[in-house]
C-alpha cells in the first residue's frame, strides 16, 4: 500500500492545496461533542484509504472549472457516504481487518460499529444539503439507492448461486461504479452548467468505477493479504461469484465445474482450497478474461474525458486509469 500511495502523491501533486482543504473539512466533519465517536473518527482518519472518490471530485471540478467551496462539500460528502457503506459492510461481513487494521466491528463491536456507520451517513447528508443544489441533492440520493440495492442484488445472487455476467456487471455499477461516476459528476455540477461536463465527468466515473471493481476482484483470488490489508479469498469464503470465476466457470468441462461449485459451496475454504480455485480460475483463463475487461473500461474511461484541453488535472485524471490497473492494494 506504501508503494500505491507514493504513486498517488505524484499523480495528484496539482491538486495538493485542494486536497489538503478536503483534508481539514473531512477532519471537521469526523468530529463530535461525543467522545467515543470522537475517538472512532480519530482512529478511522489514521486509517484513512487513498481518498480516490474525493481526489476524484476535485480533479473533475479542475478539468471543468475552478473549485467552490461546494466542491469541497461534495468531496467530504462523497468520503463520508464511502466510509459508512465500508462500516457498515464490514458488519454485515462479519470483517476483521480494513486497511490492514482491525475493522470498526471488530475494535468496538457491531453495535457501536452500526451506529458509527449511520453518524457518518447523517453527517453526510448535511454535507450535501449544505450545497444547497438540488441536482447534487437528486444524483446523491439515486447513487444512494443504487449502491443499496446492489449490496442486496449481490445477497440474493449469493444465497441463489446463480449469477450470469450481466448480473455481475450489473450488480458493480450499483454497489462499487455508481458512487465512483457521482463523485466526478457531482465535481462537474458544482462548477459548471454544462451538460456536456456532467456527461463527460459521469461517464468517465462509471467506466473507470467497472474497472476498479474488477481490479478488485482479482485481489480478492490474486493478491497478498499483506499488499491490501484485507482478508484474502473473503469473496470465496462468502460464496460471491466474481468476473474471473464466472467467466472460468462458463468455460470448464463439467468434472472441472463440479470441483469448482463444491469449492465454493463448502463450509470450510482453506488456503490450500483457495489455492485450488485460484489455480483453476487462472489455468482457464478466468484471470486473462478479467484484465482484459478492466483494459476494456479503463480505454472506455479514457475515451470520455479524450476532448478536453490537456491540462496537469486532465493527466492526473488519465494517470489515475492506470493506477488502477497496476495498483497492489
Amino acid at each position: 500500500m506504501r508503494k500505491d500511495l507514493k504513486e498517488l502523491k505524484i499523480i495528484t501533486a496539482p491538486i495538493l492545496e485542494d486536497i489538503k482543504m478536503f483534508e481539514q473539512e473531512f477532519r471537521d466533519a469526523l468530529s463530535s461533542e461525543v467522545r467515543l465517536v470522537n475517538t472512532i473518527g480519530k482512529y478511522i482518519y489514521r486509517h484513512k484509504g487513498k481518498h480516490i472518490r474525493p481526489i476524484l471530485t476535485i480533479l473533475a471540478s479542475r478539468v471543468c472549472g475552478k473549485p467552490t467551496l461546494n466542491s469541497y462539500r461534495a468531496a467530504v460528502m462523497i468520503e463520508l457516504l464511502h466510509v459508512a457503506t465500508l462500516v457498515h459492510d464490514d458488519v454485515v461481513d462479519d470483517a476483521d481487518k480494513r486497511r490492514g487494521f482491525p475493522s470498526i466491528n471488530r475494535a468496538w463491536k457491531n453495535k457501536v460499529a452500526v451506529l458509527m456507520g449511520d453518524f457518518l451517513f447523517s453527517k453526510a447528508l448535511i454535507n450535501i444539503v449544505g450545497i444547497k443544489n438540488f441536482e447534487a441533492l437528486s444524483l446523491i440520493s439515486q447513487t444512494a439507492e443504487k449502491m443499496s440495492a446492489g449490496e442486496i442484488l449481490q445477497i440474493e445472487k449469493t444465497v441463489s448461486r446463480t449469477i450470469s455476467e450481466e448480473d455481475y456487471y450489473n450488480m458493480i455499477f450499483q454497489k462499487t461504479a455508481s458512487l465512483i461516476s457521482t463523485s466526478c459528476e457531482l465535481g462537474a455540477i458544482t462548477v459548471s452548467e454544462k451538460d456536456a461536463d456532467r456527461d463527460a465527468m459521469r461517464t468517465y466515473g462509471a467506466k473507470l468505477g467497472m474497472a476498479f471493481q474488477i481490479r478488485d476482484d482479482l485481489f480478492d483470488l490474486f493478491g497478498r493479504e499483506e499488499d491490501t490489508g484485507k482478508n484474502m479469498g473473503a469473496d470465496v469464503k462468502r460464496n460471491l461469484m466474481t468476473l474471473p470465476v464466472i467467466h472460468s466457470y462458463n468455460s470448464l468441462s463439467k468434472p472441472e465445474a463440479k470441483e469448482v461449485k463444491k469449492l465454493l459451496n463448502g463450509s470450510k475454504k482453506t488456503r490450500k482450497n483457495i489455492g485450488r480455485l485460484r489455480d483453476i480460475v487462472d489455468a482457464s483463463g478466468g484471470l486473462a478474461y478479467a484484465r482484459q475487461k478492466m483494459d476494456d473500461y479503463s480505454n472506455q474511461a479514457l475515451d470520455a474525458i479524450r476532448e478536453y484541453p490537456d491540462s496537469p488535472y486532465k493527466k492526473s485524471m488519465t494517470d489515475l486509469i492506470a493506477f488502477n490497473s497496476q495498483r497492489v492494494s
